[in-house]
């Protein structure tokens, strides 16, 4: 078991910046890789930006490229998102999610943190 805890979220103003924070506690030591997806009001969730917890190769969605940073801390079992030059269409709710390998491949989800950007 993996257990995930978000924070970070809040209302920032277009243009400005978060940074999100998800630190895993339990069987981390099973972790292939973390990522980060979000959820608009009335939307399905989405990804946002996975990084391999090994070798720390990672990928962004196009929709972020250039704006948000995905980045891990192994010895604090946390992992990272900063997010700069926020729109409104940023607005949402932002999961971690952990994909373990426990004989087979197992997925795990925080309980969520709310971004809102203003314009």
């Amino acid at each position: 078991q993996v257990q995930l805890g978000e924070s970070g979220g809040g209302l920032v103003q277009a243009g400005g910046s978060l940074r999100l924070s998800c630190a895993a506690s339990g069987r981390t030591f099973s972790t292939v890789r973390m990522a980060w997806y979000r959820q608009a009001p009335g939307k399905e969730r989405e990804f946002v930006a996975q990084i391999a917890w090994s070798s720390g190769s990672f990928a962004v969605a196009d929709s972020v490229k250039g704006r948000f940073t995905i980045s891990k801390d192994n010895a604090k079992n946390t992992v990272y998102l900063q997010m700069s030059d926020l729109k409104p269409e940023d607005t949402g709710i932002y999961y971690c999610n952990a994909l373990l390998y426990v004989g087979a491949t197992r997925h795990y989800w925080g309980q969520g943190t709310q971004v809102t950007v203003s314009s």
